[in-house]
C-alpha cells in the first residue's frame, strides 16, 4: 500500500504543500512590491510637489527605498524567526510525547485520520505505517500541519522581502526622475497607477479572487496616497521653509 504523502499529483499538477508554499512566497513578494511602490511613489511625489530639484527627488527617494526595504526585511526576519521559534517548541513537545507514549500517539494519529473520513480499520492501517516510516513526520503533519524538513528561514524570507520592495521602489524612482520637471508628476501618476493595477491583478490570480476590487482597491489607494504627498509638498513648499 502506497503513504498518502507518496501519491503522485495529477499530470501537470504540482503537489498541494509545495504549490500552497509557492503561492505564499509569490503574495508575500507581490505584498512587497506593492508597498516599495506606493509607499515610494507617494514619497517623490510629495517631494516633487515641494521641489523642482531633481537632487533633490533623487535623495528622498533613495533614502526612502533603503529605509523601507530594511524595515521591510527586519519585520520579516522577526515575523518569520518567532514563527519557526514556535514550530520547533511545537516538535520538541510532539517529540517527547512519542518518546513517552507512543501508544497513545498512535492511538491520536489513527483518531485524526477517522476525523478525516477512513474507516477506523483503514485509518489504523495508514497511522500505523506512516509511524512506522517516521513518527514525527506523520504527527507533525498530521496534527500541527508542520513538515519538520521544511521550516521557515527568516534569513530567506527577509531577502525576498526587502528584493521586492526595492523592485517595486524603482519604478516611481525612475519614472520620476526621467521626464522634464513639468511631466515628472503627471507621467508617474500613469506609471504607478499602471503598475498597481499589475500587481492587483497578479494578487487576485494568486489568491483566486475578483481581479476587479483588487485592482480598484489598489488603484483608489495609490492615487490617493500620491494626491494627498503631492498637496503636502506644494503647501510645504510655498512656505519657503
Amino acid at each position: 500500500m502506497t503513504g498518502f504523502d507518496e501519491v503522485p499529483a495529477h499530470p501537470g499538477e504540482p503537489h498541494r504543500g509545495g504549490l500552497a508554499q509557492r503561492l505564499n512566497w509569490l503574495r508575500a513578494g507581490v505584498l512587497g512590491a506593492n508597498d516599495g511602490i506606493v509607499s515610494t511613489a507617494g514619497l517623490v511625489v510629495g517631494v516633487a510637489g515641494a521641489t523642482t530639484s531633481a537632487t533633490a527627488i533623487l535623495t528622498a527617494g533613495v533614502a526612502g527605498l533603503a529605509a523601507g526595504a530594511v524595515s521591510m526585511a527586519l519585520g520579516e526576519y522577526v515575523s518569520v524567526s518567532s514563527q519557526r521559534d514556535t514550530e520547533r517548541a511545537l516538535l520538541a513537545k510532539e517529540r517527547a510525547e512519542l518518546a513517552d507514549s507512543p501508544e497513545d500517539e498512535l492511538a491520536e494519529l489513527t483518531a485524526i485520520y477517522v476525523a478525516k473520513g477512513l474507516r477506523p480499520e483503514t485509518a489504523e492501517l495508514v497511522a500505523a505505517e506512516l509511524t512506522e516510516r517516521d513518527p514525527l513526520v506523520a504527527h507533525a503533519e498530521a496534527e500541527l500541519g508542520i513538515s519538520p524538513d521544511d521550516l521557515s528561514n527568516p534569513w530567506h524570507a527577509a531577502g525576498a522581502s526587502a528584493l521586492a520592495f526595492t523592485v517595486g521602489a524603482l519604478l516611481p524612482l525612475i519614472a520620476i526622475l526621467l521626464p522634464g520637471p513639468g511631466d515628472r508628476v503627471p507621467i508617474t501618476f500613469v506609471v504607478v497607477l499602471l503598475a498597481l493595477a499589475g500587481t492587483g491583478a497578479l494578487s487576485a490570480h494568486l489568491g483566486d479572487a475578483r481581479r476587479l476590487p483588487a485592482i480598484a482597491r489598489l488603484v483608489v489607494g495609490g492615487a490617493l496616497a500620491m494626491a494627498v504627498t503631492f498637496g503636502v509638498g506644494q503647501l510645504v513648499g510655498s512656505t519657503g521653509l
